[in-house]
């Protein structure tokens, strides 16, 4: 689980957020929502230590994660996260088959309590069986995506940071891209999606106002009558 103490962002003078003290558990999807430049994706940066909050703590296990240095930093992101972004992220001249086993970690840095999926395995969950010798830029944007997401259940990681990455999608590729990631929750990963779609965020089990609350509000309490 990931645990975070009084976390602010400032920019100058503009704060984006503060404050924000809560804990992102294991099995569990949390939906970040708010405007344009609320700082959504600020936030994901910081939990994915691509960027620095200004104040306050994040404890991975115990573990202060804001003291890492650069070589911790790299061997966390490694072992640890693991990423959804809209643009997809993959190698556009390599296969499909290139980009998976990027994502292949020995067993030593496994989790040993969740068995090892193939890429094969991950292709055939995704709807993509077979295709692992096509090359990724000939690839249409729902199956770049699925790639991206095929990718996570390879490296299988113990927390997802995902950005908007629903944003270009149709409805179809919506709910394939929420069913794994809720797949991926089930199987042990904490899971965290910036989000503009009242879809996916109601489709999570609790959501961040980034901006507004400080702490997450369980999606069953946001439609209550």
């Amino acid at each position: 689980m990931i645990d975070i103490a009084g976390l602010s962002k400032s920019f100058g003078t503009r704060v984006l957020w503060q404050d924000l003290t809560f804990t992102i558990e294991a099995g569990r999807m949390l939906a970040l929502t708010g405007p344009s430049g609320s700082g959504k994706s600020t936030l994901l940066n910081c939990l994915g230590l691509l960027d620095t909050p200004t104040t306050g703590t994040m404890s991975h296990n115990d573990r202060d994660l804001t003291r890492l240095g650069a070589r911790q930093i790299r061997i966390y992101r490694r072992d640890t996260l693991g990423y959804l972004f809209q643009n997809y992220a993959l190698i556009d001249n390599a296969t499909i088959a290139d980009n998976l086993g990027i994502a292949i970690r020995p067993a030593r840095n496994r989790d040993s309590t969740r068995p090892a999926t193939s890429p094969a395995e991950a292709l055939e969950q995704v709807g993509l069986a077979g295709r692992e010798k096509d090359i990724v830029h000939r690839l249409s944007g729902g199956e770049q995506q699925r790639v991206a997401l095929a990718r996570l259940i390879v490296k299988q990681p113990a927390l997802v940071l995902a950005d908007e990455p629903t944003g270009a999608l149709d409805i179809g590729n919506t709910h394939m891209v929420i069913n794994t990631l809720r797949a991926l929750a089930d199987s042990g990963c904490a899971v965290v999606i910036a989000t503009h779609d009242p879809l996916v965020r109601d489709l999570c089990d609790s959501v961040l106002e980034v901006g507004t609350s400080t702490t997450p509000t369980p999606v069953k309490e946001l439609s209550a009558p």
